[in-house]
């Protein structure tokens, strides 16, 4: 509906004057404006000055914040010195994060990280059954260990009811207190779930593929009793290797401070892990073929050299 188009007054039938929607008591407008989707918002506060001073209202950010990412009610308050605090996070945080970023070219200006808070929340069809806030000290040990979070360790919990698998939804936002700014490290829909038989668990991938290596959120859970074991967030490579925690900051930081994708990420996502993964197994398959003629080669080599040996000493 355009910003402009006009409605006939209450009670008018037609011929009388129109009312505009700016028309309507400010706190309806506000009321109204809250039920819009967060790229919405920011599209109509471009409309006019009236909307633009509406859809930066600080309550209609935090509840779109609070609606998609529970946990983030105690990590971001708009207070004094803090005012649109929620709806700069919901710009950089719930749009998914530009793919074109690398170890190699993701050193930012401002330095590294020295902590990352991350603000977890698992939903499985519509309800959240896991919502938990943790920090992490980015700084010594954890810098030259292989990039890991755990939201959730070996203790677990029990969903109310049994799990499906594919109908598991994870927000994991990463923040950075220091700047300010904040990163989605999560696909929120599974873009794969690999099951372990013999244990019956299910592993439920999470995966945002960012340059050459793979924010990997998993969700390991017992479907049949619906007990999730463990919530983690750690990086690979293309090889299938882990990566630094240094170079996994790097990569973070450097997805903070890039550009997000519009409309459509989700599936994206999903496919461009798909890709990744094509890859990843394309190159195992040829190391694996390299190294096949490596040994043939050597086995070949060692062989003829056997072969002159005993012939050396049959004509001495």
């Amino acid at each position: 509906m355009a910003i402009d188009d006009r409605c006939p007054a209450f009670g008018d039938d037609g011929g009388g004057e129109a009312t505009a929607i700016e028309d309507l008591p400010t706190d309806v407008l506000a009321l109204v404006l809250r039920r819009l989707d967060g790229a919405s918002l920011a599209a109509l506060g471009c409309a006019s000055s009236t909307f633009h001073d509406l859809a930066t209202d600080p309550d209609a950010w935090r509840a779109l914040c609070l609606a998609l990412c529970p946990s983030v009610r105690d990590v971001v308050r708009d207070g004094d010195g803090a005012k649109g605090a929620h709806r700069q996070l919901f710009a950089d945080a719930f749009p998914f994060p530009s793919p074109a970023v690398s170890p190699s070219s993701a050193v930012p200006r401002c330095g590294l990280p020295t902590r990352l808070v991350s603000a977890v929340d698992l939903h499985h069809r519509g309800a959240c059954i896991m919502s938990r806030v943790v920090e992490t000290d980015a700084s010594g040990w954890f810098l030259g260990s292989p990039f890991r979070v755990d939201a959730l360790v070996q203790e677990g919990f029990s969903a109310p009811t049994s799990i499906a698998p594919a109908e598991l939804a994870l927000s994991w936002v990463l923040i950075d207190p220091a700047s300010g700014r904040a990163v989605n490290a999560s696909s929120r829909r599974p873009v794969c779930v690999d099951r372990r038989w013999l244990t019956g668990e299910a592993v439920v991938r999470f995966a945002v593929v960012l340059g050459d290596v793979v924010l990997d959120a998993a969700v390991t859970c017992d479907e049949r009793y619906g007990h999730v074991r463990e919530v983690s967030l750690c990086m690979e490579d293309g090889e299938g290797g882990g990566v630094s925690g240094r170079d996994g900051l790097a990569v973070v930081a450097a997805a903070m401070a890039g550009a997000r994708q519009g409309r459509g990420a989700e599936e994206a996502a999903r496919l461009r892990y798909q890709e990744f993964v094509k890859g990843r197994t394309d190159r195992k398959k040829r190391k694996a073929r390299r190294e096949g003629i490596i040994d043939l080669c050597c086995s070949v080599v060692g062989a003829a050299a056997f072969l002159g040996f005993l012939l050396m000493l049959t004509f001495r």
